[in-house]
């Protein structure tokens, strides 16, 4: 039997703590592994696609900071505006604030909040980023409204999201096939789209959003130190502990993740390691 018979005859079954339901709940968590590959996101990498709509005094939002370089660089663009990031979980806090003071920025704002609730006024921003946010809120819709009620009119609502579904690589190691329908199916049941990127045009329109540009990137392994690098952080994350008690709750066990952390790391060393995963960016005023 594979891991997709398994969920389609209902073999597999999601635990029933909290995370799991109502307003959906970060899948990735934000142990170490995490944060650090979070860390290499920057504004040319991630966001390259709102940069030229920025300039120096714009206030901006960015919805899910994480360890913070990337609203750290978008504040860069913007300053000296007032850049405030928010996250729900108080987990990467101490990173963000520890890379700021590495940069020497004492302006940033890092908040406690919630894209579905934001605390801030109407017109509050005239910018409104989230990077990898929208595939983990039960409700992307909601989140976009909120994200353009804060945002002044003549302002940018700018979402990125990945597709994992549209993920492609090679060679074909069946134990990165198994994790990514793993990933998926724990994903689901956590609240989120693991597919968003062919949602977000869905999302806007229903959003209300006016004219969005809808474009897409991709980020692309293909040498040898970027496949060594990409492979060895997601045999870390899938021995993280976050991965391991999501695994178990959809009927893994210990040596199935071990193998799965295997796959990861026979990929990365193979001279014809490929990986691609693409992005959809929405860019509207709201």
């Amino acid at each position: 039997m594979t891991f997709d018979d398994d969920v389609a005859h209902g073999r597999l079954t999601f635990g029933q703590n909290e995370p799991g339901h109502g307003r959906g709940h970060y899948t990735h968590g934000h142990e170490a592994p995490v944060l650090a590959a979070h860390s290499r996101r920057t504004a040319t990498n991630s966001a390259a696609y709102l940069l030229d709509h920025l300039y120096p005094g714009m206030n901006l939002l960015d919805v899910g900071f994480g360890p913070g370089t990337l609203t750290l660089d978008l504040a860069e663009k913007v300053a000296p505006g007032t850049v405030v990031g928010i996250e729900n979980s108080q987990a990467p806090f101490a990173t963000a604030r520890a890379n700021a003071a590495k940069r020497g920025n004492v302006t940033t704002r890092f908040e406690f909040a919630d894209v579905l609730d934001l605390p801030y006024p109407e017109d509050s921003f005239d910018v409104v980023h989230a990077h990898q946010v929208l595939q983990h809120v039960s409700d992307p819709v909601r989140a976009l409204r909120e994200m353009a009620r804060v945002c002044r009119p003549g302002g940018w609502v700018a979402a990125r999201d990945a597709d994992y579904g549209a993920m492609s690589w090679y060679p074909d190691i069946p134990a990165v096939a198994e994790w990514r329908d793993v990933y998926r199916v724990i994903a689901m049941g956590n609240g989120g789209e693991p597919d968003a990127g062919r949602h977000m045009r869905a999302w806007a329109n229903a959003a209300g959003l006016r004219n969005a540009r809808i474009t897409v990137t991709t980020w692309c392994y293909a040498d040898a130190e970027s496949c060594a690098w990409w492979g060895e952080s997601q045999a870390q994350r899938v021995e993280s502990e976050t991965f391991r008690r999501e695994a178990r709750d959809v009927g893994l066990d210990k040596d199935d993740v071990a193998r799965l952390a295997r796959g990861w790391r026979e990929w990365a060393k193979s001279q014809d390691a490929f990986f691609l995963i693409p992005h959809t960016e929405i860019l509207a005023h709201p």
